[in-house]
């Protein structure tokens, strides 16, 4: 019997001693290590080789998205299963284009997350059914504009507001040439910074980049 062997990365060490706890108790997985941010992750799939890294998205640091896509580069074979809470457009093709090969959510059954792991293990690319049903939508055409759909929770100014940021805009040339106040800008920043789930500007451009905005 093939074992696969695993490496998780994730920032919550409850995630992570969850994932040990049900991960030993199969003949077919072996746990290689525990790495609690990007960085660390990058730096252990190097030195351990594991078959399967299970990425979380969000974490300190390196996030999961250029975590994944250093992995990539640097160990090709190794194989990069996203296991997060994010389900936005943005976060699911962004690790795709970063070379993930399978997309689940944290609270997925624990089968579902079993069966994830040996699939991607195997070679095979799988995700959850609420992901699954995007990437369908968008292949069958349903989406006009990618870089539009890549962030479906934006509102259209907000949505333009973010191309400016990425083309490096400040918040007062971005209210020059909208012809808003500075307040308003500032209250356009704090939604788009909630909707992306990021911290700061520089996490809305390197995400919003990562998704393919500015990038044409």
């Amino acid at each position: 019997m093939s074992v696969i062997g695993v490496l998780i990365a994730d920032d919550h060490p409850l995630f992570r001693d969850g994932m040990q706890l049900l991960l030993r108790t199969l003949p077919d997985v072996e746990v290689l290590g525990e790495a609690a941010s990007g960085d660390e992750a990058v730096r252990m799939t190097t030195t351990l080789q594991p078959d399967v890294v299970l990425m979380d998205i969000k974490m300190p640091g390196l996030n999961g998205i250029e975590a994944t896509r250093q992995i990539q580069h640097q160990c090709p074979k190794v194989r990069v299963l996203i296991v997060t809470m994010f389900e936005d457009s943005a976060s699911v093709f962004a690790a795709m284009r970063a070379g993930a090969r399978g997309y689940v959510l944290k609270d997925a059954d624990k089968d579902d997350l079993l069966r994830a792991i040996r699939a991607v293990g195997r070679g095979e690319a799988i995700f959850s059914a609420g992901v699954a049903l995007q990437l369908l939508d968008f292949f069958s055409g349903g989406h006009p504009a990618v870089p539009q759909e890549l962030f479906p929770e934006l509102t259209g100014r907000e949505r333009e507001m973010l191309h400016l940021i990425v083309g490096g805009a400040s918040n007062a040339e971005i209210a020059r040439s909208l012809s808003l106040s500075g307040k308003t800008v500032a209250n356009y920043m704090s939604s788009i910074l909630g909707k992306l789930h990021a911290v700061d500007r520089n996490e809305v451009i390197r995400r919003a980049r990562e998704a393919g905005l500015g990038n044409a």
